[in-house]
């Protein structure tokens, strides 16, 4: 494939990395010069954020370091500030040909900074996954499978620092109560 997109950004939580994130930043290595993934929220830990900024880079490493060279990691906090956040992105990326993101607010609040990317625009179309972490967390939370979601050493790394286990002891019930409707509607 031709490296088309020069030096490019993408930032998400990887909380964990899925089989969607994998495509994503397969597709970017395979496509740019570099590229800076960005680690986001940092800063926090929570049922939304349940793995350390260093457990996302190991998991991603696990994924990229076999077959690409071209990436580096960028940590970025969650300001809770929108106008904030996107002064800190613009220091912590710098000149860049492309920011790639799915998100509505991110493309919104650095629209007039970078050429935005979608990242369905990178990612070849036979190649498209339906899946969100949050599917992930809500699925280790009700103690179902959730391993075919994420790549296999991805699953592997989860188990053998029991941090799947780790996220149920200290998450699982507020993971339920945010997501799963006591109604049923």
């Amino acid at each position: 494939m031709t490296k088309d997109l020069g030096i490019v950004a993408h930032v998400a939580r990887f909380k964990p990395l899925h089989k969607g994130h994998q495509v994503v930043l397969e597709s970017l290595c395979e496509r740019a010069d570099h590229v800076y993934i960005g680690l986001g929220s940092t800063n926090k830990y929570n049922y939304k954020n349940p793995f350390t900024a260093q457990e996302s880079r190991e998991m991603i490493e696990l994924i990229l370091k076999p077959k690409y060279n071209n990436f580096s990691f960028i940590e970025v906090p969650d300001l809770d500030n929108g106008p904030k956040w996107r002064e800190q992105a613009k220091k912590l990326f710098g000149k860049l040909d492309h920011f790639v993101t799915a998100n509505d607010y991110v493309d919104h609040l650095l629209k007039d900074d970078y050429h935005l990317l979608h990242t369905l625009q990178v990612i070849p179309l036979d190649k498209r996954i339906r899946v969100n972490a949050t599917m992930v967390r809500l699925a280790i939370a009700q103690g179902e499978s959730w391993e075919h979601f994420v790549p296999e050493e991805v699953s592997k790394y989860i188990k053998e620092k029991k941090l799947d286990v780790r996220f149920i002891r200290e998450f699982g019930l507020e993971t339920i109560a945010q997501y799963i409707d006591p109604m049923g509607s």
